[in-house]
């Protein structure tokens, strides 16, 4: 099979995108044998991963948001499969690929089947896999319960304006997380475990994560009284909150809670009292801008002559 040949899976939404259709041409024109293939229900993304990699392409697009992103993601990585992921962020957050730096302008994003891919690291939490972050707690809710109308007026913005209409409803958890040389117990607020840096529309939860480093970063909210009393304000004013997170890096982290924890990895929800998240280490190979920021930095070494 031809280098230049690849599948993009994209979502029914985007089935009309004017954008996407012009991108698609442009790099046909430069001799990329390009298919495309919608999604319409769900599970369509991980069949259409295990056709596509059943018929020898190489290079698979994902064309829409976070969850969609996700889908792929886990799909390719329980085939192990040596082929690489392309992004083509149409979502309203677009959470990992803002973060990755990946264009946002489909003909720009699909500019990167050009670039050498990476391997990245992926989640897991009980079996199933996130791409760029598990929130837990306020910060989950939020994500979950923001409408999809408030999303089209607002964009990433709607996250934020759902979480402070709703803090009538905030509430704290008791919780207990270990792991290698880590352990921290206590009521909290909201909780971030981040392959990525930032979710629901542009939160910075975690700011220092790598994609290739083995690593999950962990972000605790803890919620004292004086914090629950003083969260809105912050949020508001954007300042100050970024102080109050207890944060680590670790390979995997195990957290009991005193009552279900309602989770979202990357749009998809889940709950338990009871998970062991880690991270599975050079799991995908992913076309990312070589400057992007979730990879580690690469340090010249200069020898005398």
């Amino acid at each position: 099979m031809s280098d230049r040949k690849a599948l993009l899976i994209l979502h029914g939404k985007q089935a009309l995108n004017d954008e996407v259709r012009a991108a698609v041409e442009g790099k046909r024109t430069q001799g990329w044998d390009l298919a495309v293939r919608l999604t319409w229900e769900g599970g369509d993304a991980q069949r259409l991963v295990g056709e596509a990699l059943a018929a020898g392409y190489q290079q698979i697009i994902a064309g829409g948001g976070d969850g969609t992103l996700r889908d792929i993601a886990e799909a390719m990585a329980a085939h192990s499969t040596p082929a690489s992921l392309v992004l083509m962020p149409l979502g309203t957050a677009n959470d990992f690929a803002r973060a990755a730096g990946v264009p946002l302008e489909p003909d720009q994003a699909l500019d990167l089947l050009e670039v050498e891919p990476k391997a990245i690291d992926l989640g897991e939490v009980g079996g199933q896999v996130f791409l760029n972050m598990a929130t837990g707690g306020f910060g989950s809710q939020v994500t979950a319960n923001t409408s999809e109308d408030l999303k089209k007026v607002l964009g990433g913005a709607a996250y934020l304006f759902t979480g402070l209409t709703r803090f009538s409803e905030l509430h704290a958890a008791y919780g207990e997380l270990h792991g290698p040389d880590f352990q921290w117990s206590g009521d909290l607020l909201a909780l971030g475990i981040g392959n990525g840096r930032q979710a629901g529309g542009g939160q910075l939860l975690c700011p220092q994560a790598l994609v290739d480093d083995g690593l999950l970063d962990i972000s605790i909210l803890p919620a004292p009284q004086e914090v629950v009393g003083t969260l809105k304000s912050l949020l508001t004013d954007g300042f100050g909150i970024d102080n109050m997170f207890v944060r680590a890096r670790l390979p995997w982290v195990e957290i009991k809670v005193s009552e279900g924890l309602s989770i979202n990895l990357d749009g998809e929800p889940m709950e338990g009292d009871n998970l062991r998240f880690s991270a599975r280490p050079a799991a995908l190979r992913v076309h990312l801008p070589e400057n992007s920021p979730l990879l580690s930095a690469t340090v010249a070494i200069n020898h005398p002559d």
